[in-house]
């Protein structure tokens, strides 16, 4: 299984912070992840690798976040199709968060949250 092709699969982690850098030195120190850095467009982008395969990301807190937003880990689940995936969720009962946004070389990607209140980022990737 390819859990970038396939629709349901978790695909990604992600580690939003207020010092990137502190948290790549840690987390490279403690899993022996390797980081690469680049600009998405948006600032720096940390992706973490576990030999030559990226496993997840870090990034500064976006603009505009609250100055008491706690660091998080974040996961991020495919699908086939963002737009038709808040359909379903607003279906469902859930709503979105973040509404969807194209990330350039990624894919389309959008934050919904459950009944529950719990937040899950769904992702449709381009590569």
């Amino acid at each position: 299984m390819n859990p970038f092709h396939t629709h349901g699969a978790f695909s990604w982690s992600e580690l939003t912070t207020s010092d990137p850098k502190a948290a790549c030195d840690f987390y490279g120190k403690l899993f022996g992840w390797k980081v690469e850095t680049s600009d998405m467009g948006s600032g720096p982008y940390d992706v973490l690798k576990v030999g030559d395969t990226a496993v997840g990301g870090i990034m500064g807190k976006p603009p505009g976040a609250p100055a008491d937003m706690p660091p998080m880990w974040g996961c991020y689940v495919t699908v086939n199709n963002v737009d038709e995936t808040l359909a379903a969720v607003k279906r469902l009962g859930g709503g979105v968060l973040m509404e969807p946004m194209d990330v350039k070389g990624v894919g389309r990607m959008a934050v919904i949250r459950d009944p529950q209140g719990a937040a899950l980022s769904v992702i449709q990737y381009s590569m």
